[in-house]
């Protein structure tokens, strides 16, 4: 079965939900309820990604992922760390993290190579070009499938020299960084290429603005939830690993859907 990585950020300025969890009390209380409506991991970020926003210090995001960290850790939560600085992932593994989930594939902090894979942790490869604090790197490709799964195959091979272990990776296709609407789906459409390097596949499309074009009212972030299960149940029957989401309940419902739909093709009751 697919897993769904809950999204949980601790930050005031991320693009869906900045500003709503950064009590501890609350961030702990709406990642229990994630888990009880079927998630499987809850994936903390306490720096915002979204396109224009600003690098946050390193002692600010510790501060405020470690203390979720270890709560949901010791209420039995499998938690994933979503940091690109190695000091803070660190910090989240030694707090009893599982994952790493590196937006940049390890290629913003040089250290970050020697944390994951001195800890053994998994670790979320994605597809980067460059920071977004700035301006947003163009989306410029010849043959955007051939490129990222590349560039991916690439960065996997680094790692694997310096001494990762192949079964501690995941890859991602970094959905709407340096990518437009029609390079997210054409990604999405050839999802095959990137599970042929035969690695887990992650998919980060949840709430992202590709998916509000197409709905009436897409510039609200609620509403491109269905849309995001969707997705969701469409890469689950691609086979991927994961689902990161904002909207637990409609992914859970669109993931047995696309179980039962795998089954029936299978001929298995």
């Amino acid at each position: 079965m697919t897993q769904i990585l809950g999204i949980l950020n601790v930050t005031p300025d991320s693009f869906s939900d900045g500003g709503l969890w950064l009590d501890r009390e609350a961030a702990v209380r709406h990642a229990l309820g994630m888990v009880a409506r079927g998630a499987d991991i809850i994936d903390v970020g306490g720096e915002s990604t979204r396109p224009g926003a600003q690098r946050v210090a390193v002692s600010e995001e510790k501060r405020r992922v470690l203390p979720v960290v270890r709560e949901l850790v010791d209420k039995g939560v499998t938690v994933s760390v979503d940091t690109m600085n190695a000091a803070t992932a660190a910090a989240a593994l030694d707090a009893g993290a599982a994952i790493v989930n590196d937006v940049s594939g390890g290629l913003a902090d040089p250290e970050m190579d020697d944390v994951v894979i001195e800890s053994g942790a998994r670790f979320v490869v994605m597809h980067w070009r460059a920071h977004l604090d700035k301006t947003h790197p163009p989306a410029r490709y010849d043959d955007v499938v051939a490129e990222v799964v590349g560039e991916i195959e690439y960065r996997v091979a680094e790692l694997i020299v310096k001494g990762a272990h192949p079964d501690r990776l995941i890859v991602d296709p970094g959905l709407g960084f340096s990518k437009n609407a029609d390079h997210n789906w054409t990604v999405l459409a050839h999802l095959d290429r990137l599970a042929a390097l035969g690695l887990p596949v992650l998919i980060g499309a949840s709430r992202k603005r590709f998916l509000g074009e197409l709905v009436p009212g897409g510039a609200q972030l609620g509403e491109r939830d269905l849309a995001s299960a969707v997705v969701a149940a469409l890469a689950a029957h691609e086979g991927v690993w994961g689902v990161r989401v904002h909207d637990v309940s409609t992914t859970r419902t669109a993931l047995e859907v696309a179980a039962a739909w795998n089954r029936g093709k299978d001929g298995r009751r």
